[in-house]
């Protein structure tokens, strides 16, 4: 290789290397917030006792945010690490022609809400899942999910932002940068699937 291909070579494996270590840096700050691994056990102790009382888990987002909200919604459905019946969960982000006619009828906003107002009963548990805690339709669905008695969850970032106010439990992931607060989302997401899926099975 020419010096400028090592040279190139050798800064993306520095970034690379930077990059990994900004992600674990996030996720050693978590580890080492012994409040916040006890407000995880609660989600999970919510999810679990709502589950048992054949209530079901509804989650959302926006972007990565939605990607995660499906992921971690197909876990529960299926399996994550043991063999069981599949658990009622249901990410709001996935049915192209309900997400259209809402966003057309009523306005981006109202895209979770309304599925709220339509599936969701008191008992049900909904997950929000807003890196900034400010998205306006994750903050319209946990106004209907409080007032329809659901347990309210909230994923953020640090600031946690309008949407903390309106939960019952806010996991804010200790960073301001969107890519690090995903990557901690669904570690999260899988750490509940993990204490969900043994609560239940055990």
């Amino acid at each position: 290789m020419t010096d400028a291909v090592n040279t190139s070579v050798e800064s993306s494996v520095k970034r690379i290397a930077s990059l990994l270590q900004d992600s674990i840096d996030v996720k050693q700050r978590l580890l080492a917030d012994k409040a916040m691994l006890s407000r995880i056990a609660d989600v999970a102790q919510s999810c679990v006792e709502a589950l048992q009382a054949k209530n079901k888990l509804l989650l959302a987002g926006n972007g990565g945010s939605a990607s995660d909200a499906q992921h971690i919604a197909a876990e529960l459905v299926g399996r994550f690490e043991l063999e069981r019946a599949g658990l009622p969960a249901m990410a709001l982000t996935t049915n192209a022609s309900q997400l259209t006619a809402l966003s057309n009828d009523y306005g981006y906003e109202a895209v979770f809400s309304r599925q709220l107002q339509a599936f969701a009963k008191k008992g049900d548990v909904f997950f929000g899942l807003s890196t900034s805690g400010n998205s306006a339709n994750i903050v319209a669905a946990a106004e209907v999910a409080k007032a329809r008695g659901m347990i309210v969850i909230g994923m953020t970032g640090e600031s946690g932002g309008k949407l903390d106010a309106l939960c019952d439990i806010c996991l804010k992931v200790p960073s301001d940068n969107t890519a690090r607060i995903q990557e901690a989302h669904i570690t999260i997401g899988h750490i509940l699937c993990a204490l969900i899926e043994g609560a239940l099975v055990s």
